[in-house]
């Protein structure tokens, strides 16, 4: 999708980007038997706080007006975490999702050598999408009655973002 746009999203925006996430995240519920993942649970007044904490960045994927899906980073020294990876259910599997990650680059501190995702062992399409862009298999972790795969993708020298000084909105 080439009119989709990626920015940084605001605390104006939290409550479409509350309603995108639980949009997204049922189908990963249903999947696991599990309606307590933490994107459903999360509270408008924790997505705020979220939001304006200073080690992370939440992007947004607009279509025209409309959020259409987002991505979590938390920055930690040289490691980046990625989550929340979220499509509204009506355009997933449409180029979305890879647009976010990809995105996610440009906005890590130079100093970012490595970005770390999890997903749902049985979330296939997730896993594939990520190998895709190199990220590599690494660990499963149990959860209660969840085992998320974590992935990492090591940057290269020519990969690291632009410094986050003056994207701030």
């Amino acid at each position: 999708m080439d009119d989709v746009r990626i920015d940084l999203i605001t605390e104006d925006e939290a409550g479409e980007l509350l309603t995108v996430r639980r949009a997204a995240f049922v189908t990963e519920a249903q999947l696991y038997g599990d309606p307590n993942l933490p994107a459903l649970t999360q509270s408008l007044t924790e997505l705020v706080a979220d939001i304006k904490q200073p080690d992370v960045v939440t992007l947004g994927a607009w279509l025209g007006h409309r959020l259409v899906g987002s991505i979590r980073v938390e920055l930690e020294a040289e490691k980046a975490n990625l989550g929340r990876l979220a499509v509204v259910p009506d355009l997933q599997g449409r180029g979305i999702g890879t647009q976010l990650l990809m995105a996610v680059l440009q906005y890590l501190p130079e100093q970012t050598k490595e970005v770390w995702v999890f997903t749902g062992q049985d979330s296939k399409q997730n896993l594939a999408m990520y190998a895709k862009q190199g990220y590599e298999y690494q660990y499963d972790q149990h959860t209660g009655d969840l085992t998320y795969a974590y992935l990492r993708r090591i940057l290269g020298e020519d990969e690291p973002g632009e410094s986050l000084a003056g994207l701030e909105p």
